[in-house]
């Protein structure tokens, strides 16, 4: 065969001459004149290794990229042994000679006749000299392509310009994705709100493997996805992504995009070299940004507490801060409040709490509404400015963030909010009013968007609920179910009775309990209070205990809170 002159070629083709091939082993010297007998249309077929005909056929192991060389003399009767390297998926078998015209070749195993012998130790040798000089170009590559996009992070650049440099050094869009999927920054796509990129990035999120953060499965993970036309203007495109892979840490995704055309296998080792590579060093910036944010953050979240609990030496104190912060004291606000019910046994709790928080205030997003988050212990705090006097903008808000929650955490969540604050040093009047709400709605067991307003019999109890009187009743209703011998979860059993308008089968349903269970409970609770239960009377009276005893509890935790801030 003729030998392919590698002379005045670019760098693109000699990448293609040395690929590591069937079709660039047979351009070789020692080929000259060699025949292809069978497997005409896989001379692409990628080799790497070569093995003589005993030892392949003595071991069962794969022989994907595997070269069997032959002498002329083992092919007799070995029409079993040719299907066998044909099924462990061999790339080809070279006769060392003539092969016998007896032999029967299954048309897709690649068989090649050398015109005179060259023996084992010739083929071997080259094949591993080819192999060498392969990983080294490879190697010579992706060197070139750290040390660009490296220089350029230490320079500074942020992720735009590193992306940008994908893009130049591939000739092709280049995009980057979060762990979510959505879109980052992009270079040469249209703009990012147009309907095509909107649509090509749906569609590469949709194919590409879901990650989460904490799934790292391969140190580097790159795929070649063919995707459909996404929008009725585009074309099929052919994407090269890299997993952005940093401290055990899924970051999302680099990809490089063919948008006109199927790209040559070697311009897609060369994208799967530039992704790789940039996958890294993105990553790092990415990271590095993270850090930054994280840290704005935590300050601004500080700030918040604060405002929440009115922790402010003085007024100038106050205006200083919110300077710093750009957060407007004259505006409008509301204090949502939601229970975050992480597991606290989980790596990073606290983590989890501030990626909730900050995915809270994501819900809903409006071009001039702020909204400014942080964690107090087991509850996320959002304090979003408003644009009107409409109730229906704070609750479409409390209801869309308690949707995004129960997606989130897999359980119903009370999601509750006090009264509008007009300025930013009223909001810790907003706070307590919701903190207290949240307390209610939970034992309750409320969900969605509970208002502070919404539970008024509540307010008109709260004058009473620190009087001498309010607690001598807790106590003589409620002292002795909590006393030694007690009723276990009697508060669960006498609410749930109550707000079925004492309904017994109602209340055994709603509690999951038998009927005759129920009854045999309730007349225990009535023995220990001394009280028939059954009597509307003593109902209201014990209605009213339990109300202002979870008033009281849930006052006296938000009262300590604000102690220890």
């Amino acid at each position: 065969m003729n030998h392919r002159q590698t002379e005045n070629m670019t760098d693109s083709e000699q990448f293609e001459a040395e690929r590591l091939s069937l079709r660039g082993l047979l351009e070789e010297p020692i080929f000259d004149k060699a025949h292809v007998l069978s497997g005409y249309d896989q001379m692409d077929s990628q080799v790497t290794w070569c093995l003589p005909w005993d030892e392949v056929l003595s071991r069962p192991d794969s022989l994907v990229g595997v070269v069997v060389y032959t002498r002329p003399d083992a092919l007799s009767g070995a029409a079993l042994a040719l299907k066998s390297l044909l099924a462990r998926g061999a790339s080809a078998v070279i006769v060392d000679g003539t092969a016998p015209s007896s032999t029967v070749w299954p048309k897709a195993l690649p068989a090649v006749e050398l015109a005179f012998p060259v023996g084992f130790t010739v083929l071997n040798k080259l094949l591993a000299e080819r192999a060498l000089t392969q990983e080294a170009h490879v190697m010579r590559y992706g060197v070139m392509v750290h040390q660009s996009l490296a220089a350029l992070l230490h320079r500074g650049a942020g992720v735009p310009m590193l992306v940008r440099e994908v893009s130049s050094l591939t000739s092709r869009p280049a995009l980057a994705l979060d762990v979510r999927g959505r879109l980052i920054v992009q270079s040469g796509l249209p703009a990012e709100d147009s309907e095509a990129t909107a649509a090509l990035v749906q569609s590469l999120t949709a194919a590409l493997p879901s990650r989460t953060e904490e799934e790292v499965l391969h140190a580097h993970e790159v795929h070649v996805l063919e995707l459909p036309p996404a929008h009725s203007n585009s074309v099929s495109v052919t994407a090269v992504a890299s997993a952005m892979h940093l401290a055990g840490r899924h970051e999302g995704w680099v990809v490089v995009l063919t948008l006109a055309g199927k790209p040559r296998r070697h311009d897609i080792a060369q994208y799967k070299v530039v992704v790789e590579q940039a996958g890294s060093i993105i990553g790092a910036e990415m990271l590095r940004q993270r850090s930054v944010d994280e840290a704005e953050e935590r300050a601004k979240g500080d700030f918040v507490q604060a405002l929440v609990h009115g922790n402010f030496a003085s007024d100038l104190d106050l205006k200083t801060r919110a300077e710093l912060h750009e957060i407007d004291l004259d505006l409008d606000y509301i204090v949502f409040v939601a229970p975050g019910l992480v597991d606290r046994t989980g790596p990073h709790p606290g983590a989890s709490m501030v990626r909730l928080a900050r995915y809270a205030a994501g819900v809903l997003p409006q071009v001039d509404v702020a909204s400014h988050v942080t964690v107090i212990g087991d509850f996320l705090i959002v304090v979003r400015s408003l644009r009107s006097e409409s109730q229906d903008e704070i609750d479409d808000y409390a209801n869309a963030m308690s949707f995004d929650l129960e997606k989130r955490l897999g359980q119903r969540i009370p999601v509750t909010h006090g009264r509008r604050s007009h300025g930013a040093k009223n909001i810790a009047a907003s706070y307590r009013d919701a903190r207290i709400a949240l307390g209610i709605a939970a034992r309750l067991e409320l969900s969605g968007s509970v208002s502070y307003r919404d539970l008024r019999g509540f307010g008109v109890l709260a004058v009473a609920a620190e009087s001498d009187e309010s607690r001598r009743l807790i106590d003589d209703i409620l002292g002795p179910l909590r006393g030694p011998g007690g009723p276990p979860d009697f508060e669960k059993i006498l609410f749930a009775y109550l707000a079925e308008a004492g309904n017994i089968n109602a209340a055994a349903r709603k509690l999951g309990l038998h009927r005759n269970t129920m009854i045999s409970k309730l007349d225990r609770i009535s023995r220990s209070m001394g009280l028939d239960i059954k009597q509307a009377e003593n109902q209201f009276t014990i209605w009213l205990a339990l109300r202002l005893d979870l008033l009281a509890t849930v006052r006296a935790g938000v009262d300590r809170e604000t102690r220890n801030t």
